[in-house]
């Protein structure tokens, strides 16, 4: 089984005492990334929701609650995955993957 990777903000209840030995384990194959307080431009799902506003909401009107509701839900049902390609620097730039195996550290 692979390790799943979860990205959360510094939320007290991220690091609540009843979390310490779960979050202490060695084998579990959940590790928690905690990103730097006051710096949402960190977090992906922040980036995420800029991505829908602008997508969605600026230099648009909406006549009622349910047409702005159905936009936002086709924009996270359809138009999210079909244009994942588009988006997905903007969402994760920040999260690159560097391999020391190209880099010298100095």
């Amino acid at each position: 089984m692979t390790t799943i990777h979860v990205f959360v903000d510094n939320a007290r209840y991220h690091h609540a005492k009843l979390l310490e030995p779960w979050l202490s384990d060695p084998n579990r194959k959940v590790r928690l990334h905690f990103l730097p307080a006051y710096a949402p431009h960190l977090n992906p799902i922040e980036r995420l929701w800029g991505v829908m506003h602008k997508w969605v909401t600026h230099n648009q009107h909406y006549a009622t609650f349910n047409q702005c509701t159905q936009a936002i839900l086709t924009f996270f049902r359809k138009t999210l995955p079909d244009k994942w390609l588009d988006f997905r620097d903007t969402v994760t730039d920040n999260f690159h993957v560097v391999s020391l195996k190209n880099y010298k550290v100095i």
